[in-house]
């Protein structure tokens, strides 16, 4: 623990406050209509279908804007990026507090509040450019754990609805965006003449090197499981633990809130394992609890021993949330931006995904189980992939020279 702390003073860690902060009410924003599922299904008569689409659609939203918002970042400056992010929160807060009444407008809420989503893009590659090479792995996980504000919304967002409905849950949210402001603005070191220069000089060769690259794609499909299973479950968990154990709004996003603590705390434990023994096999550990966990979810019937499974579930999905970063950071680090922009928007359409076919699958069938199956079998195909790029890292000599390989 000492060795972290000491790690985070080699840097700008008031960088890293900034950051922290910004991602962490970025994904309260995102995370909205999920806190708020069951209240709105109650509210407005959802069918668990069009819950679970409006649930749904900040996440894939947020996978796009990530991309853009990753462009940005390495483009025009990550801090001039995410201010702009900051101030479509705050319009879209406005908006949800004093417009919105109908499901037509929520959509269209539901969909401007995937902004928050592409914090991810922005405050990740900022953070890291201020460390050393050594501890991106660290820094990386301590910023990404700003998805506690998965947790805070999870478990302040019902109670706010229960008193004053969840109008008044946007007017809240207003507050905590204006401190993320203020701290972007004066903690964040403005990278806008670095990016200039690295830009002029090669941002565009370094951007076609990632496309042409094969480990970003599949880089892209690991975090599809690991951070699109976080994103998705805390997400769909409400309505999950109401419809399956009967349990009410506020004890449903409070359990959910639990399980949201572990994944998020857990991230810079993730990078750090990776950056001391590689990130292949942090990953080989991280994987096989996930798809273990999950299969069996569906057959569990007291809520006690579900939100276990699930606290432990997150956990390791949160685990390989920070692997997978601090592999991206060492494969890609001229492109850190534009990389995290890429994965973090598979994650999110991997978090989109995974509402809507548990959404309709329950519709279907009458169960969760078979679309929980859906997500271990993604979850061991994961494992597969790992194993096998695992075994080929062994066999390279000199990582630099084997162009699409997997070094560790």
């Amino acid at each position: 623990m000492t060795d972290m702390f000491l790690a985070l003073k080699r840097g700008h860690w008031p960088s890293v406050i900034g950051a922290w902060l910004h991602l962490t009410v970025s994904f309260m924003v995102w995370l909205l209509m999920g806190a708020l599922s069951l209240t709105l299904a109650q509210d407005l008569h959802l069918s668990p279908a069009d819950t679970a689409l409006i649930v749904a659609l900040p996440l894939l939203s947020g996978a796009f804007l990530r991309v853009v918002a990753g462009w940005s970042s390495d483009w025009y400056g990550a801090k001039p990026t995410g201010v702009l992010i900051l101030i479509g929160e705050l319009a879209v807060a406005l908006w949800g507090w004093l417009g919105a009444h109908s499901y037509a407008e929520l959509l269209v809420v539901a969909v401007l509040l995937g902004i928050g989503g592409a914090s991810f893009a922005v405050t990740l590659p900022l953070a890291g450019r201020t460390y050393p090479a050594a501890h991106q792995g660290l820094v990386l996980g301590v910023v990404a754990s700003g998805n506690i504000g998965t947790v805070l919304i999870l478990f302040i967002a019902p109670r706010i609805a229960t008193t004053g409905g969840w109008h008044a849950v946007f007017g809240w949210m207003i507050l905590p965006i204006l401190l993320a402001f203020a701290s972007f603005v004066f903690l964040v070191r403005d990278d806008r003449q670095s990016r200039r220069n690295e830009r002029d000089a090669q941002w565009w060769h370094n951007v076609a090197t990632l496309i042409r690259h094969p480990k970003a794609y599949w880089l892209c499909g690991l975090y599809g499981v690991t951070f699109g299973g976080f994103v998705g479950f805390c997400s769909i968990l409400p309505l999950f633990f109401h419809e399956q154990y009967r349990v009410d709004a506020v004890v449903a996003g409070s359990l959910v809130a639990l399980c949201g603590l572990l994944g998020s705390l857990i991230r810079p434990f993730g990078g750090y394992v990776a950056d001391r023994i590689g990130g292949l096999r942090a990953l080989m550990l991280a994987l096989p609890p996930i798809m273990g966990i999950i299969s069996l979810l569906g057959e569990v019937t007291g809520v006690a021993a579900a939100v276990v499974l699930m606290v432990a579930a997150v956990g390791a999905m949160g685990v390989g949330n920070g692997v997978i970063l601090q592999l991206a950071s060492e494969w890609f680090p001229k492109q850190i931006g534009f990389a995290s922009g890429i994965v973090g928007a598979a994650g999110g359409i991997g978090g989109f995904l995974l509402p809507v076919w548990l959404g309709t699958l329950k519709e279907v069938t009458g169960s969760y189980r078979a679309g929980l199956w859906m997500f271990a079998v993604a979850a061991s195909i994961a494992w597969g992939s790992v194993l096998v790029a695992e075994r080929r890292s062994r066999r390279i000599l000199d990582p630099i020279e084997a162009a699409g390989r997997f070094p560790r």
